[in-house]
């Protein structure tokens, strides 16, 4: 079959042929098959080992657009392009004529066949049996499966027991090759026939043993390799071809043995002709190829010669203009250089004096900031104060030390940055400087209940720093520390040298909520502010705090995770080598921890607690708001106002917000821009395009006050935008004219019920679209008596709370107390406009007892509809 494929493919050169041999195995043969589709080919030839392992795989390939050509051997389907093959039942019934004849009628035969699922055997065991049965002189004893385990001893022993088997029908030229062997063995071979199938001419076997009298015959079946390859390419060239290709199948006996090998071997020897002229051709073609080549080549290289050429006399003639106006160029850059060199000069003078101005602004307001914690801290140190009011004072306290923490540090950088901040170090014992500094957040760490504590291996470890410095890099990363760590968290500092005693490491690590990878990556970076927590930086502390290591020829390395704590390492050169003659000390001062100056970061760890009005435990209040806003001291604020009147609820970030807007349903959304999670935009689009949401007003709130960023603000439909710092009474009275406007609103939606007034023109395109189709199921149901809210919101496709409060928010109604309105209005429409019963028309607004119809509609407009109805009708009657 290979070979009659290959011999056809010769006349093929554009054709791409990949083969495999399965070897009789259905496993590997389906796996080959897997392979050969992973390589995307076009047309798969394939002779099925067995049927069922093969057909599901074949037919999916088949339905998945890849055409099969089955050769030898079928399917249990019709899913297939074509089949190449002899009739295996046609080879069964030769094999059983010739028996027949050979055995005049007369004798015993016994069959060996192939794989019990392969179709060639079962068709052939068929086409067999449907000759020899009729013939009654035969005896068809058994047969036995070649691929049954010792089925040749079980034959032999058939051989042996049972008398006058006459012939073997072995189908298979290898089955009747091995059946030889057996009689041989059991000294039969002289006496029993075999028919064998294939006529394979191989002198071992088909037409060999025949031509050796071993075989008496063998039934020739055509390999259709050619065929195959044939019909393969009709159908990849869309020509017409048949799906069904019989092969012809012959008896090969010692009649005609001779000629067919004959014939066999002058078709090898012509295919063997006809490929070494193939050869020829090829290397003629690969020598006429590579001359080709060598032509185009030198072609290709006079060519270039000649341009190259024609292009260096024109560059040779351009290159003296080129000169020319390189020169005239140079003038115009040496004058070019000259003035950028005086605009360089004055935009330093430009930059000094801008960054004095700074300087000079920021000197400027540390003595306000002096004049103003001065009093107020002796304001908060009288007994007399109310609480409420000491709450407030502390908030002012707090932010104003913040704010002279930002200007000091805003001095120390420029003084950075202008090379003006020297070191002066000097040699001390950096575990008692360490000590001293952490000392002055115990309180802190008490109120907090955080465990605080310093670690050393060593009591004394020299260093040389500068300690007004250094204790700034403490204080900074401390704060943060226990800024971020929450109450009954852990924070420890400890104090050793690496391993190789040539630096001092200190490593303060806590349990805080850490940092993302994003935050991590950026900060040390001037300016940056994540995301990750309540509080929010100014971008300032890690960076003045790597400055300054910086200038100790130390570094700092930050280690953290999204929640699991976040470790700092500062790594400081032991000795002296490492600093300048002009950055040390001579004489070792004393070191005094200016507790003014550690307070200022002391007061930024430690967290505020307004105190709250009793009012705010008031019950009774009609309008909540939700608090959307991660800077918890705002938000602290602004619940303790705003609570004497209203419910609030609070949200730390915008999943939360945008997740309490849907479960509460407030009557007011006030919100920051800049949040964690979602921010103040995106929650106030999506609020607004959600039916559930949509009536609910949102206040933005935030310290983005460019114009630009309000008109975004109000393009998505925020109904108001207040820039921080903000006056309490403006955002006081802001929220009451919203809540009264949409008062006014629900007015106007209810003002005509059931229909017309609340299909009228909306302010929100939707609401308006909530209002209408809410209507329009009341409406469309109004006469089934079992119409119930769970049926609103299946329709609607929201849960109950949330059509309640909906309603109840745009309309001002209850969903219940709608509907029955809707009903009742329409039983008037009913009595005043239709002839109908009272019956009737109870049954037509979904009443199915005229009764309760009655005592409803008295108690909505005070007369039964039977007397509403008759004094209809005497007004009509009236001249």
């Amino acid at each position: 079959m290979f070979a009659e494929m290959k011999r056809e493919l010769s006349f093929h050169d554009n054709v791409e042929f990949i083969y495999r041999d399965a070897a009789a195995d259905s496993k590997r043969q389906l796996g080959q098959i897997d392979d050969l589709i992973k390589l995307k080919i076009d047309l798969l030839i394939v002779s099925p080992n067995e049927i069922q392992p093969l057909s599901p795989r074949i037919e999916e390939i088949y339905d998945s657009g890849i055409p099969v050509v089955l050769i030898d051997r079928g399917i249990n389907s019709n899913k297939y392009t074509a089949f190449i093959g002899a009739s295996n039942f046609e080879v069964g019934q030769n094999a059983g004529r010739y028996a027949a004849s050979t055995l005049n009628g007369m004798g015993k035969v016994v069959e060996v066949t192939g794989l019990p699922d392969a179709t060639p055997f079962i068709d052939r065991h068929k086409g067999f049996l449907d000759i020899i049965s009729q013939h009654p002189g035969i005896t068809y004893l058994q047969n036995f499966n070649d691929h049954d385990t010792g089925y040749q001893k079980k034959l032999a022993s058939t051989l042996l027991t049972e008398k006058n088997i006459d012939l073997i029908f072995a189908q298979s030229d290898y089955v009747a090759q091995d059946v030889y062997k057996i009689c041989k063995q059991t000294g039969l071979d002289k006496k029993i026939k075999i028919i064998g199938v294939d006529g394979l001419p191989i002198d071992t076997l088909g037409m060999g043993m025949v031509a050796k009298k071993i075989l008496i015959a063998t039934v020739l079946y055509p390999t259709g390799g050619q065929e195959a390859i044939i019909t393969a390419l009709k159908i990849l060239e869309h020509k017409s071809y048949n799906k069904e290709n019989p092969l012809a199948t012959t008896i090969i006996d010692s009649s005609n043995v001779r000629i067919m090998r004959l014939q066999n071997d002058k078709m090898l020897a012509q295919q063997e002709d006809i490929d070494k002229r193939q050869k020829r051709i090829e290397e003629q073609i690969a020598i006429t190829k590579n001359q080709t080549n060598i032509i185009l080549t030198i072609s290709i290289t006079l060519g270039l010669a000649l341009i190259m050429g024609s292009v260096l006399f024109f560059y040779l003639k351009e290159n003296r203009k080129i000169n020319a106006r390189l020169a005239i160029q140079n003038e115009k850059i040496s004058s070019q250089r000259n003035q950028l060199i005086e605009l360089g000069k004055k935009a330093k003078a430009a930059t000094d004096a801008k960054f004095n101005f700074f300087t000079n602004i920021s000197h400027e307001l540390r003595t306000p900031l002096t004049l103003i914690l001065g009093p107020l801290e002796e304001v908060l140190s009288s007994p007399k104060l109310h609480i409420p009011v000491k709450s407030q004072l502390e908030m002012v306290k707090k932010n104003t030390m913040r704010l002279l923490r930002l200007v000091n540090q805003l001095m120390d950088f420029r003084k950075i940055e202008e090379g003006k901040m020297k070191i002066r170090a000097s040699e001390h014992n950096i575990i008692d400087f360490v000590t001293e500094i952490t000392n002055a957040f115990a309180e802190t760490a008490r109120k907090k209940n955080i465990s605080f504590r310093v670690d050393s291996k060593d009591r004394e470890l020299k260093v040389w720093f500068d300690g007004n410095m250094l204790d700034k890099i403490l204080f900074n990363i401390l704060s943060n520390a226990f800024k971020f760590t929450n109450d009954h968290g852990a924070i420890t500092v400890t104090v050793n040298k690496d391993e190789n005693n040539t630096k001092a490491i200190i490593k303060i690590e806590d349990s805080g909520i850490g940092m993302s990878q994003e935050t991590l990556e950026h900060a040390f970076d001037l300016f940056y502010q994540g995301h990750d927590g309540t509080f929010k930086g100014t971008g300032l502390g890690l960076a003045l705090s790597k400055e300054l290591i910086t200038l100790h020829q130390g570094n700092i390395n930050i280690k953290s995770e999204k929640w699991k704590g976040t470790v700092f390492e500062i790594y400081l050169p032991l000795g002296k080598a490492h600093l300048k003659e002009n950055e040390t000390e001579k004489e070792i001062p004393t070191y005094y921890l200016n507790y003014e100056e550690a307070k200022i970061y002391t007061n930024e760890a430690e967290t505020l607690k307004l105190a709250t009005s009793e009012v705010e435990y008031s019950e009774g209040k009609e309008n909540s708001i939700l608090l959307i806003e991660d800077n918890m001291e705002i938000r602290a604020f602004l619940k303790n106002q705003l609570s004497k009147k209203y419910e609030i609820i609070e949200a730390e970030n915008g999943n939360i917000g945008l997740n309490l807007a849907y479960e509460t349903i407030p009557d007011i959304i006030i919100s920051d821009i800049l949040l964690p999670g979602k921010d103040g935009m995106l929650i106030t689009e999506t609020l607004k395009n959600d039916i559930r949401t949509s009536h609910i007003p949102i206040i933005i709130l935030t310290a983005k006050g460019s114009i630009e960023q309000q008109i975004e603000g109000l393009k998505l439909k925020a109904d108001a935008y207040i820039v921080k710092p903000f006056n309490l009474q403006y955002l006081e009275e802001t929220i009451k004219n919203l809540i009264k406007n949409r008062e006014l609103l629900k007015d106007h939606y209810s003002s005509e019920l059931p229909s017309e007034g609340l299909k009228s023109s909306v302010s929100k395109k939707i609401d308006r679209k909530f209002v209408n189709e809410f209507s329009s199921i009341v409406e469309n149901n109004i006469g089934n008596e079992n119409f119930s809210v769970d049926d609103i919101c299946k329709e609607i496709g929201i849960s109950r709370v949330q059509l309640y409060r909906k309603v109840k928010a745009v309309l001002g109604y209850n969903v219940n107390d709608y509907i029955l309105s809707v009903r009742m209005q329409k039983a008037k429409y009913l009595l005043l406009n239709e002839d109908l019963s009272i019956s009737e028309i109870s049954f037509k607004v979904g009443f199915s007892s005229q009764a309760y119809f009655s005592t409803v509609f008295k108690s909505k407009f005070g007369v039964t509809p039977k007397a509403f109805k008759e004094k209809d009708v005497n007004k009509k009657t009236q001249p």
